[in-house]
C-alpha cells in the first residue's frame, strides 16, 4: 500500500489529466478495496448550519443508497467539503463549507450524521518518463484533497486547511489576498486553499504549513504545526490513544470502524462508545499491546500503527490506586491477591503455562503485572487472573473488596427519574446505552425528535415514558432490547409507596461483596467449607437465606451474569454484620455436567 508510482501523458492541456483522474477514481474505489468514507471524518448525529442566510447549500438528493455513495459524489467536488447524510430518509446534501469555515455552528441532531473532509484522496507520485509531480501539484490539479477538519498534518501539510493564523515566533499572519507589508506571487482560488491569513503550505516546503507575517522585518515563518504521529503520543498499550493517525507502520491506510470490509470485525462503533472507534484512526479497542487498525488490503487483515510512546511509562493517572479493595472495574488495582475467587492459585503473568497468553509484563510496564497478583490489564469487569489449573484458563477474583466510596452509584435521581439529566450511559447490568438516535441494533420507539421534552441526547440514561422503575435505555447487545440503568433514588427522596406495606409477591434483590474464606471463618470459628463461599453481611436483620433456599447468588463476568453460590439454609439466618454462607458452584460443575448427560 506505500507510495504508487503511475504513469500519465504531460500536462498540455488541462483535459490531458482527465485518464489519470478517472483511473484513480476507479481504483480507489473498488469493491472490497479503499471505501470513499475514508476521506471523510464523521460527527454522528450533528449538522452543520451558517449562519448567513445569504449562503445556500445545494438542495436534497434523495436517490442515493447510503453514506458511502453520498461519499462518492462529492469527493472530487472541489466546492463539496463536506455533506449531510439522513440515516432515515437515506438522503444526501453536499455542503461547500466545514465547521471550521467562518459563520458556521454545529448543531445536534436527530436525523443526519455530518461527514467532513480530512484529505488524502492521493498521497502519491504521479510520473511521466523522468518527471515527477508530488503532492502540492497532485493538489493543484485537484488529484489530492485538501484537510478541511485535522488540526495536524500529514507529510508536509499540503493538505492541511485548519485554521491557525500565528507562526512559532507569536506573529499574526498576513492574508494571502494582501500584498503588505509582504508582497508575494500567490493568488487565493479554490484549489489552493490561500483563505483569510490562515497558515499553509503553497509551495510544498518540507518544514510544513507557513505564511507571511504582519511585520515588516520578518517575512515569513512557519507555524509550527505537529504531524498527525507527532501531535499526540500514547501512554502505556495506548488504550487512551485518540489521534487521527490512520496509517499501519507498512504504510496501510487504515479500513473504517464502521465498515465490515474488507474485514469483518467486531468492533463496531455504536457497540463499543468508550473506545471512540471514530473514522478510520489507530485505537486499541481489545486491550493489545499497542494501537492498531483493520487495513483496507485484503490480504493483511490487521496491523500495529507508526505512533510515538510518551517520554515516560508513568501515565498521568486517572483514578488513584489501591491496595486493598478496587474501584470501577478495578483497573487501578496494585494489591497481591493471588487467588480467585474460588480459591485457585493465579498464574504468573511472565509464564506461559498453563496458559498462553499475550499479557507479557514488559509489553503492559503501566498495568504492573507482577507474580501472579490479580489485575485488569484488559478492562474486563474486575481484578483477574490466569488460573494455575489447566482446565481453568481465566476467573475474576471477586474475594476482593470493592472501597466503600465506590459501592453506591454517584449519581441518583428524584421520583421516576423523568427529569434525570446525567450522563450514566451503562445499564445496571454493565452494557453500553444504544444513542436514542440510532436504529441499530434496536428500533427505537423514542427519538430526539418524537420526545423532544425528554432530552435525549447521545447515549445517556433517561425516562421518557415515566417508567416508575427509573431510567432506562436501550443497548447495543442484540439480544437485550433494553435495561434499566445503574442508578439509585437520591437518599432525600421518598417515594409515595413508602407507607405502605412492603409487597410479599416480589422477589428481593441485594447486592453483596463477596469475601474471602478466610476472613468469613473468622465470624464462623473456621465452619466454612473449601465447597462453600461467603459475602459480605447485610446490617439490617435479615438474611439472604431468608425464605429462599436454592436461590442464586450471581457475578457479572464478561458480558453475562455467572451462576456462582448458591443459597444454603443456616440455623440463624437474620445476624446483622455476620456473613451469608452459600454452596461454591465451580466445585459441583463435573457433577452438574453428568447430571445433564444422564438426562
Amino acid at each position: 500500500m506505500g507510495l504508487w508510482w503511475i504513469t500519465v501523458r504531460p500536462p498540455t492541456r488541462r483535459m490531458g489529466w482527465l485518464p489519470l483522474l478517472l483511473l484513480l477514481t476507479q481504483c480507489s474505489g473498488s469493491p472490497g478495496q479503499r471505501s470513499p468514507l475514508n476521506d471523510f471524518q464523521v460527527l454522528r448525529g450533528t449538522e452543520l448550519q451558517h449562519l448567513l442566510h445569504a449562503r445556500r447549500p445545494e438542495p436534497w438528493q434523495e436517490d442515493v443508497a447510503d453514506a458511502e455513495e453520498c461519499a462518492g459524489r462529492c469527493k472530487p467536488l472541489l466546492d463539496c467539503r463536506a455533506f449531510h447524510y439522513n440515516v432515515s430518509s437515506h438522503g444526501c446534501q453536499l455542503l461547500p463549507w466545514t465547521q471550521n469555515s467562518p459563520h458556521t455552528q454545529l448543531q445536534r441532531s436527530g436525523r443526519c450524521d455530518l461527514f467532513q473532509k480530512k484529505g488524502e484522496w492521493l498521497r502519491r507520485r504521479a510520473c511521466w518518463g523522468w518527471r515527477c509531480w508530488g503532492p502540492q501539484t497532485l493538489l493543484t490539479m485537484g488529484l489530492l484533497l485538501p484537510d478541511y477538519v485535522r488540526t495536524c498534518i500529514v507529510d508536509n501539510g499540503v493538505e492541511y486547511r485548519g485554521t491557525v493564523a500565528i507562526t512559532t515566533g507569536g506573529l499574526h499572519c498576513q492574508r494571502w489576498s494582501h500584498r503588505f507589508p509582504n508582497d508575494h506571487r500567490y493568488l487565493p482560488t479554490l484549489r489552493n486553499g490561500l483563505e483569510n491569513n490562515f497558515c499553509r503550505n503553497p509551495d510544498g516546503d518540507a518544514g510544513g504549513p507557513w505564511c507571511y507575517t504582519t511585520d515588516p522585518a520578518v517575512r515569513f515563518q512557519s507555524c509550527g504545526i505537529k504531524s498527525c504521529r507527532e501531535a499526540t503520543c500514547f501512554w502505556c498499550n495506548g488504550e487512551d490513544y485518540r489521534g487521527a493517525v490512520d496509517r499501519t507502520e507498512s504504510g496501510r491506510e487504515c479500513q473504517r470502524w464502521d465498515l465490515q470490509r474488507p474485514h469483518p470485525h467486531p468492533f463496531e462503533p455504536g457497540k463499543f462508545l468508550d473506545k471512540h472507534l471514530d473514522d478510520n484512526y489507530c485505537r486499541n479497542p481489545d486491550g493489545s499491546e499497542r494501537p492498531w487498525c483493520y487495513t483496507t488490503d485484503p490480504q493483511v487483515e490487521r496491523e500495529f500503527c507508526d505512533l510515538p510512546r510518551c517520554g515516560s511509562e508513568v501515565q498521568p493517572s486517572r483514578e488513584a490506586t489501591t491496595l486493598n479493595c478496587f474501584r470501577g472495574k478495578g483497573e487501578g488495582y496494585r494489591g497481591t491477591a493471588n487467588t480467585t475467587t474460588a480459591g485457585v492459585p493465579c498464574q504468573r503473568w511472565d509464564a506461559q503455562t498453563p496458559h498462553q497468553h499475550r499479557f507479557a509484563p514488559e509489553k503492559y510496564a503501566c498495568k504492573d503485572l507482577r507474580e501472579n497478583f490479580c489485575r485488569n490489564p484488559d478492562g474486563s469487569e474486575a481484578p483477574w487472573c490466569f488460573t494455575s489449573r489447566p482446565g481453568m484458563r481465566v476467573a475474576f477474583c471477586y474475594q476482593i473488596r470493592r472501597c466503600t466510596d465506590d459501592v453506591r452509584p454517584k449519581e441518583c435521581y428524584h421520583g421516576a427519574g423523568e427529569k434525570y439529566r446525567g450522563s450514566i450511559s451503562k445499564t445496571r447490568k454493565g452494557i453500553p446505552c444504544q444513542r436514542w438516535s440510532a436504529e441499530t441494533p434496536h428500533k427505537s420507539l423514542f427519538t430526539p425528535i418524537s420526545a423532544p421534552h425528554a432530552q435525549l441526547e447521545e447515549n445517556f440514561c433517561r425516562n421518557p415514558d415515566g417508567d416508575s422503575h427509573g431510567p432506562w435505555c436501550y443497548t447495543t447487545d442484540p439480544g437485550t432490547p433494553f435495561d434499566y440503568c445503574a442508578l439509585r433514588r437520591c437518599d432525600d427522596d421518598h417515594p409515595p409507596s413508602i407507607l405502605e406495606p412492603p409487597e410479599n409477591s416480589v422477589l428481593n434483590v441485594a447486592s453483596l461483596n463477596v469475601i474471602s474464606n478466610q476472613e468469613c471463618n473468622i465470624k464462623h470459628r473456621g465452619r466454612v467449607r473449601e465447597s462453600e463461599m461467603c459475602t459480605k453481611a447485610l446490617l439490617a436483620p435479615a438474611g439472604a437465606c431468608e425464605g429462599d433456599y436454592g436461590g442464586p447468588l450471581a457475578c457479572f463476568t464478561h458480558d453475562c451474569w455467572v451462576l456462582e453460590g448458591i443459597i444454603i439454609p443456616n440455623r440463624v439466618c437474620a445476624r446483622p454484620r455476620w456473613p451469608a454462607v452459600f454452596t461454591r458452584v465451580s466445585v459441583f460443575v463435573d457433577w452438574i455436567h453428568k447430571v445433564m448427560r444422564l438426562s
